[in-house]
């Protein structure tokens, strides 16, 4: 008897290990002690929050996929296709992922920084920096009960901000605004319940203190490769004016260029007046910037002068024609627009 007990429990703890060493999703540990994020997030929270909170999504996953086909899949394809799976997969695999995030974007390393291309893509989106943070804590606050503000990178490869309620996220197929997320700060109180109470406001104004820029960084700059122009700032900038006055002109609406042919010119005098980057330094397109910035500067006389609608918009579209000219010789094709 003794023996076939030991037996027994012998072979039921061979079994759980086994079972567990099979599952598809384990815990990670942190990327730092669960005591380094003071005093803004305290270690008793961390401790509780990563062995009890999300050791509970892995578990309740692993038990909700298990013998079923999305044993098979990769986390964020199971995500994609949500919608297609009870809300025990939504839930837990939502929070296996959201706090997988989450802690790789915190950081006890100070002053942390964007990089310049994300910083540039902020300054774009948002204004600021500050501005941004202004606004995921707006959304967190506006939040009602539990969920997670994101800052994401769409299809377009456009920064947004965005919330979600429960364990979503913007990466699912039921999510308002989809994308991938960069960002994701936790707003179920059990991230901020024991240090701050109800203050979900004071939580918000700490944890930008223990934001890790640098990896936020990462994931932008994979999700959004260096373009073919991000060393030829002047074009980049000439290209935001003529794109913000052109496509309104072919909807019948002149006034963004009425209002701004005087900064497109302007655009186009530094761009001409600009150092080429090597690879595009070449005759025919030094001959068309030159152009660019001789057809602004008219097409804004012409604007001065109160010019006929139809012959405003002819100029602006022979504008757009020339400049993509340049885009096709420095893309080694000419494009048709």
């Amino acid at each position: 008897m003794k023996n076939l007990i030991k037996y027994s429990i012998t072979y039921f703890f061979w079994t759980v290990l086994f079972v567990y060493a099979q599952a598809p999703y384990s815990l990670s540990r942190l990327p730092y002690g669960y005591k380094d994020l003071e005093p803004y997030i305290d270690e008793q929270t961390m401790i509780i929050h990563h062995t009890k909170h999300h050791q509970a999504y892995i578990t309740n996953l692993n038990k909700a996929i298990q013998g079923t086909e999305a044993e098979k899949l990769s986390l964020e394809d199971l995500l994609k296709n949500i919608s297609k799976y009870p809300a025990s997969v939504r839930n837990n695999a939502g929070g296996h992922y959201n706090h997988a995030l989450f802690w790789t974007i915190l950081t006890p390393n100070k002053n942390t920084s964007p990089s310049k291309r994300l910083s540039d893509a902020i300054q774009n989106h948002f204004g600021n920096l500050d501005s941004l943070k202004s606004l995921m804590n707006r959304e967190a606050m506006n939040r009602f009960g539990s969920g997670w503000v994101w800052l994401s990178v769409d299809e377009n490869k456009k920064l947004f901000v965005s919330s979600t309620p429960n364990q979503d996220n913007p990466m699912m197929d039921v999510a308002d605004k989809r994308g991938t997320p960069i960002l994701g700060i936790d707003v179920w109180e059990h991230a901020y319940y024991l240090k701050y109470q109800n203050r979900r406001g004071d939580y918000l104004a700490a944890i930008w203190n223990v934001i890790n820029w640098e990896e936020v960084s990462k994931r932008f700059e994979l999700l959004v490769p260096k373009g073919k122009f991000d060393d030829w700032p002047e074009i980049k900038e000439f290209h935001k004016v003529m794109a913000q006055t052109f496509h309104p002109s072919e909807e019948g609406n002149l006034e963004p260029i009425k209002t701004r042919s005087g900064e497109m010119a302007e655009k186009a005098k530094k761009l001409m007046a600009s150092k080429i980057p090597a690879e595009f330094d070449k005759k025919e397109i030094r001959a068309s910037v030159k152009k660019l910035a001789i057809e602004s500067e008219k097409l804004h006389k012409m604007v001065q002068k109160k010019a006929p609608d139809e012959k405003i918009k002819k100029s602006l579209s022979d504008l757009h024609d020339v400049f993509h000219t340049i885009v096709g010789l420095c893309s080694g094709e000419q494009h048709q627009h």
